[in-house]
């Protein structure tokens, strides 16, 4: 079956690919030789290839799209220029490389992701994984698909699990975030699946290959977030923030109550769970 989307995700799709292609490169070059690493702020590495890559992918997006907004992680506008570009119809929110502290450490758990918002609300995501030669693409009220390192596509949809018995968590390969012990318990989940990325965790959802992904407070923002939301709505799941609440593409790009991204049937139980957690959370001082 020929797969194919609209003609601007098409290009979000070929954009995606090069920046694909060249992180396979610039990760492999690491691996021989590891890059310089600089620290934006404590614990929030950079690379050469986070900036090479925004960079490229920007002016890519700029060219196809001059009347969009944009706005990259390695490369935010000053305030007044980024409440401009966030008032466009159409704003791209680039993260070149989203995992970087795995690209770093080589474990291949990093991901490039191009999202887009219309009117405030993500659109239209494409989330690709350079170790694993996987490009994910999909846009709100259509289907997602998969396009493998020989171009060919096929539809791609999150898992059917229903019952937290049956339910696989992914969680953060470095570190076990305070929420989700408390959360494992509340609900009876039995199975943690260590993942690095939040690109590469919602790829697993996409791919039914997981079944819900929670990240409490802050540490986000919109770019983490964009191609997330509109790639796992178009694989049938749902990703909100920690109150039930859409993504706002038009407000801070700094995300305060994280995320909660299932597939779809779990959503209702971990949010009636949420609040519990969190205080669980503070009682216990973690």
């Amino acid at each position: 079956m020929l797969i194919t989307a609209d003609a601007q995700l098409e290009a979000m799709v070929l954009v995606a690919r090069v920046a694909m292609r060249r992180a396979a490169e610039l990760y492999a070059e690491h691996q021989r030789a590891a890059l310089d690493v600089e620290e934006k702020a404590p614990g929030n590495p950079v690379t050469r290839a986070d900036r090479e890559l925004d960079a490229s992918i920007s002016a890519a997006l700029r060219a196809q799209f001059p009347e969009a907004g944009l706005v990259g992680e390695e490369n935010v506008p000053t305030p007044e220029n980024l409440a401009a570009e966030l008032e466009k119809e159409e704003v791209f929110f680039v993260d070149p490389i989203d995992g970087t502290r795995e690209f770093v450490e080589k474990s291949g758990e990093f991901a490039v992701m191009i999202g887009l918002a219309r009117s405030g609300r993500a659109s239209a995501g494409v989330l690709a994984l350079p170790s694993e030669g996987l490009l994910y693409a999909g846009r709100a009220g259509q289907r997602a698909f998969v396009e493998a390192a020989d171009g060919s596509r096929r539809l791609v949809a999150v898992s059917s699990v229903a019952r937290f018995e049956d339910a696989r968590m992914l969680v953060s390969r470095s570190h076990l975030p305070a929420l989700a012990e408390p959360l494992r318990r509340r609900l009876g989940i039995r199975t943690l699946l260590p993942c690095g990325s939040v690109g590469v965790k919602v790829a697993r959802l996409v791919a039914g290959l997981g079944d819900l992904y929670v990240h409490g407070g802050r540490g986000l923002s919109v770019w983490d977030t964009c191609a997330s939301e509109a790639l796992l709505a178009a694989a049938g799941g749902r990703l909100t923030d920690l109150d039930g609440r859409p993504i706002d593409y038009r407000g801070p790009t700094a995300l305060e109550r994280g995320l909660v991204a299932t597939n779809g049937l779990l959503h209702p139980g971990v949010m009636s769970a949420v609040g519990w957690a969190e205080r669980e959370v503070r009682r216990l001082g973690v």
